[in-house]
């Protein structure tokens, strides 16, 4: 199973302006453009002077219709303000290549040509699709513009692990316009305005010592880009977290927390007001028993270790919701999913995610997921590898059917 394609209803007579920079994945813009005006949209497009080295102004003109936009002075502008008539006009912005050099030039508030004034002065939903070598996307600067623009309350789709220019290999790609057209239509989601939810991020910690601690490889990836997803999608958002959370909406509430017990209390102190909680962190099922004082010494020899159960987050949080939250645990499992189909099964919860972090591109740390959905009656439907961010999306459109 894939990630449902929403693009036709959402983009049916929207108005959509299409920026495209300089790189070489300015051909997949043409593409791009067709498939939008295929789901319903109207499409004008704004080219950088570097665009026009990879992509022709008269094929996206010839595609959308519509004169190409690409510079604020000049004979061939648009109107004396272009950049300002098309963004009173604009339903929703889209760049698609972004390179760095656009990407930090938005998340500095940089207008120095057509696309980054009129994105200056556009107050709706921008959605940035970043293209670049792998070196590029991985430089210090562009994760600041990247948290930046998150913050921002930007939406990114890509760039993913694939062929780049010159037969390089690696993270930067692009991600594909189908992709794109659905990260587009996505912004126009509210299914979840007006609701409360809660998410659980991250791998708690639980201490030994004053300095050790027994925990395990959670990033809390997957727990955060379900946060942000929520929140964009209307919904007021608390994150329950162990980890750091770079990025996020500011309309997210992050709660900060360290061990099982933790994370319990403060997810069981709001189970009463929520309407949904998905439960993605990975909780120690140990602790402990005996925490040390002072920091366990070598010179001591190996110490002997008492572990007692920790709080079932997931299972207390069940027993304490109102009727009709639709509740939704993870599952990470290695080697197979019988125990995640009986978790399914027997903790009350509408349906449950599980995936095997082996498998390669599946495990902690990673930006993709392949995950299984099980139901509360143990039917398991597998969805194909995806990003964390596309999961997230797919979770979030299963609760909202629950919930119908």
């Amino acid at each position: 199973m894939r990630a449902p394609r929403t693009g036709s209803a959402a983009l049916n007579g929207r108005h959509l302006l299409l920026g495209i920079s300089g790189g070489i994945a300015a051909f997949k813009a043409a593409y791009l453009a067709r498939r939008l005006i295929e789901a319903g949209a109207q499409v004008r497009v704004i080219m950088t002077r570097g665009a026009s080295q990879f992509l022709g102004e008269q094929t996206m003109a010839a595609i959308t219709g519509q004169a190409v936009v690409t510079t604020l002075y000049g004979s061939d502008r648009s109107g004396p303000s272009p950049h300002t008539d098309l963004a009173r006009c604009a339903d929703a912005l889209v760049i698609a290549p972004a390179t760095a050099n656009v990407l930090g030039k938005i998340a500095h508030g940089l207008a120095d040509d057509a696309l980054t004034a009129t994105v200056a002065a556009f107050d709706g939903p921008v959605v940035l699709a970043p293209a670049m070598h792998a070196e590029m996307w991985e430089q210090p600067a562009t994760a600041r513009n990247v948290d930046l623009l998150r913050r921002d309350g930007r939406h990114l789709v890509g760039p993913v692990e694939g062929s780049l220019a010159a037969g390089d290999q690696g993270i930067g790609r692009m991600a594909e316009p189908e992709e794109i057209v659905d990260a587009v239509a996505q912004v126009f989601d509210s299914s979840l305005s007006g609701w409360k939810v809660l998410v659980t991020a991250g791998g708690t910690r639980e201490a030994l010592d004053p300095v050790r601690f027994l925990g395990n490889r959670s990033s809390g990836k997957m727990g955060h880009h379900l946060a942000a997803e929520a929140a964009r999608r209307g919904a007021e958002v608390v994150l329950v977290t162990t980890a750091s959370h770079p990025g996020l909406p500011d309309q997210v509430e992050v709660v900060a927390v360290e061990s099982a017990q933790d994370m319990a209390q403060e997810v069981w102190a709001r189970a009463s007001e929520i309407d949904a909680a998905v439960l993605a962190a990975a909780v120690a099922d140990f602790r402990p028993a005996d925490v040390a004082d002072t920091k366990l010494a070598r010179t001591d020899g190996p110490p002997t270790i008492v572990l007692e159960p920790t709080p079932n987050v997931l299972a207390g949080l069940v027993e304490r919701v109102k009727p009709g939250t639709v509740v939704v645990g993870f599952a990470a499992e290695t080697g197979g999913l019988d125990r995640a189909v009986h978790k399914a099964r027997t903790y009350g919860v509408n349906f449950l995610v599980a995936n095997d972090v082996t498998r390669p591109g599946s495990g902690f740390g990673t930006d993709t997921n392949q995950v299984t959905i099980i139901s509360a009656e143990g039917d398991s439907t597998p969805l194909e590898m995806m990003t964390k961010q596309e999961v997230a999306g797919v979770i979030w459109s299963q609760v909202a059917e629950q919930k119908n």
